[in-house]
Order: structure tokens, then sequence, then C-alpha cells
């Protein structure tokens, strides 16, 4: 899925992304961690698992372990 940062605590690394579809959902500090990004900007893509506690992973394509840029 794919979605849009609404916001990003550099401090705390939680912050909420927008989807397509309208939902705002909170990333926490856990899931940015694992995400081995540094940093979010406001309105950048980034691509997104949900699970039933919220954004479970995040990543931007191209960017990490196995990711390739198309």
């Amino acid at each position: 899925m794919q979605a849009t940062v609404h916001s990003f605590d550099e401090e705390t690394g939680s912050g909420v992304v927008l989807t397509d579809n309208g939902r705002l959902l909170t990333v926490d500090a856990a899931t940015f961690n694992s995400s081995h990004l540094r940093h979010l900007r406001l309105g950048q893509r980034v691509s997104i698992e949900v699970g039933s506690a919220g954004v479970s992973r995040l990543w931007i394509e191209g960017i990490g372990p196995g990711q390739r840029i198309r």
C-alpha cells in the first residue's frame, strides 16, 4: 500500500502517514527503526504494510535490503 508522510518527529522516530484512501495511520518508533531509514520528510511517498496494530512495515522502493530501483 502507498502512503504519504503526514507528520514525523525525528526525536522520537514516530509519525503519521496518510493512505491513498484517506486513512491516518500511526508509525511507531519500532517500525520506523526497523525500516533502516534515517529520517522522513513531510509529503514523502512511502510503501507500508498494515497489521492489526497499525503500520507494521515501512519502506521506500529501491532503498534497503532486497530492494531495487525500478
